[in-house]
């Protein structure tokens, strides 16, 4: 895998994102190996009620909200279907989330920047109920400071979780950056003009995130590793 650092914005100690002192990481194919299992598992939960849709659609839709995911990729579901294809995502999701490791170099580099001074953060689509389950299987609960899920601070592109980290922190958008592998995170970052960084590994491909203007690209953990050591 190429392990290339795009730079879109004029190098200065501004743009360095090894200088921010607040890293914020989105979770699903940012820190954890998990889009296979997300499309997988809505493909399985749409099915089990009639419904069908492709793996772009459901990469297109992580992200946001799992509420605000299906009701896209399924608008003609009642609300009731739409709640039981919810549940049906969770089963399965949970039964197999021990198929989702974290990418190989992300533990070591979130101990890293921890004994280096940087404060962590999460910001994530999940529920606060799936984010606790996945922060404790991979025992990294400790490395953040704090931690969003769409349900305490609304969905994506909505930028309420980052000044909600923000304010937690003490810290101001020149103070940070945020990282993530949907066009839903780079869209938030923009909302607040916080440093961003895509990564191209994840959900969408670079092109699609290349569009939104992220401040930088990295094509694997391992680039996204060395851009924030500098």
């Amino acid at each position: 895998m190429n392990n290339a650092t795009t730079q879109t914005a004029p190098l200065s100690v501004a743009n360095d994102p090894s200088d921010k002192s607040l890293i914020i990481f989105d979770w699903d194919g940012t820190l954890m190996d998990s889009i296979g299992l997300i499309v997988t598992s809505m493909h399985v939960a749409g099915e089990a009620h009639g419904f069908d849709t492709t793996d772009d659609a459901v990469k297109d839709i992580i992200g946001l909200s799992l509420t605000k995911g299906i009701e896209i990729l399924y608008p003609q579901a009642t609300d009731t279907q739409k709640q039981s294809i919810e549940h049906r995502y969770a089963e399965y999701y949970i039964a197999n989330s021990h198929k989702t490791p974290l990418f190989a170099p992300i533990e070591a580099m979130l101990k890293t920047l921890c004994q280096r001074g940087k404060t962590l953060a999460v910001a994530t689509g999940k529920k606060r109920q799936g984010l606790d389950r996945v922060l404790n299987a991979s025992n990294s609960q400790h490395y953040f400071a704090i931690t969003r899920g769409a349900d305490e601070s609304g969905s994506k592109p909505d930028p309420q979780m980052l000044n909600d980290i923000l304010m937690h922190t003490q810290q101001q958008v020149a103070d940070a950056v945020f990282i993530g592998d949907s066009i839903h995170d780079i869209q938030m970052a923009n909302a607040l003009g916080m440093m961003s960084i895509a990564v191209n590994y994840g959900a969408a491909s670079s092109d699609t995130l290349a569009e939104q203007n992220p401040t930088y690209q990295v094509d694997s953990p391992q680039a996204l590793v060395a851009l924030l050591y500098g």
